[in-house]
């Protein structure tokens, strides 16, 4: 299974310092006895055409890609997959032979972690997702697979919002707001989404909802990991709202993209028990 020479994995994004990824897929090698590491690259924006050359250069097997590349690196890829081109935002990538063909896990990786996590039903659900990022595209496009009932885009800026609701809006009902209107879009919504960064480390005191907005039949989720239970999160459990943290996506993301690098199965129970270990330490 060894092979003589190193493979490199990698993640791009800014900042990376608290990325968990390292830990969760270097366990999961040892575990199997491939001879890969993973290592986090800190890339600017400025730089990320520099580095995607530079990922060519030193024949790195694969990547992640996250906050802030994960829409910007799609002019520099070779390939992309045709669900990462309907969403229009790329999380994984694998170095076919200096081709370099773009994937997005984070959508699968997150409808398996909620519904494994909470148990809930999709059908004929009102969904409401904060962000309209390359996290919240993924997630967006996993959900109008299901027969919900109604999606709601909410972002700061209103284009992007919208730019979101043309790419699914032919496969469910789907609209885009700001946040001023949040507050009403709220009262009629059964599953609320985070997928901003609002709220991960350091930045642990920040959230993205006032508490009083959040209801006791609410399903607030949160795809920040770090720390386990943002303040978005703790604030819904003191409402007695369900809650979803963002570990379980980040797990199975990890796991679909481990495959597609390796083409072998990774162990999610294992990732995730390294990653809690990690956390909570």
């Amino acid at each position: 299974m060894e092979s003589k020479q190193t493979e490199i994995i990698g993640l791009i994004g800014h900042p990376v310092g608290h990325s968990m990824s390292p830990v969760m897929h270097n366990a999961m090698f040892k575990e199997l006895g491939l001879n890969y590491h993973y290592v986090a690259f800190d890339v600017q924006p400025s730089q990320l055409k520099e580095a995607i050359t530079g990922v060519k250069a030193l024949q790195i097997k694969g990547f992640n890609v996250t906050i802030p590349h994960k829409v910007s690196i799609l002019p520099f890829l070779d390939e992309i997959s045709e669900e990462a081109k309907v969403i229009g935002a790329v999380n994984t990538v694998v170095n076919l032979d200096g081709r370099l063909i773009g994937y997005n896990t984070d959508g699968e990786g997150y409808l398996q972690s909620l519904i494994e996590e909470t148990g809930v039903f999709l059908q004929d659900k009102k969904i409401v997702i904060l962000g309209a990022g390359g996290a919240a595209k993924g997630i967006s496009y996993a959900f109008a697979k299901h027969p919900i009932a109604k999606l709601t885009i909410v972002n700061r800026d209103l284009e992007k919002a919208n730019q979101l609701t043309d790419v699914i809006k032919n496969r469910i009902s789907v609209l885009s707001t700001t946040y001023e209107q949040l507050n009403e879009v709220l009262q009629e919504v059964d599953i609320v989404v985070n997928t901003t960064s609002i709220g991960m480390y350091p930045n642990i005191n920040e959230t993205i909802l006032p508490k009083d907005w959040i209801k006791a039949n609410h399903l607030i989720s949160d795809i920040v990991y770090n720390p386990l239970e943002t303040k978005l999160l703790k604030d819904a459990k003191d409402q007695g709202a369900m809650t979803h943290s963002g570990l379980g996506m980040f797990v199975h993301q990890g796991a679909l993209a481990f495959k597609k690098w390796t083409g072998y199965d990774a162990n999610p129970n294992l990732m995730k028990k390294i990653v809690l270990e990690k956390l909570t330490t």
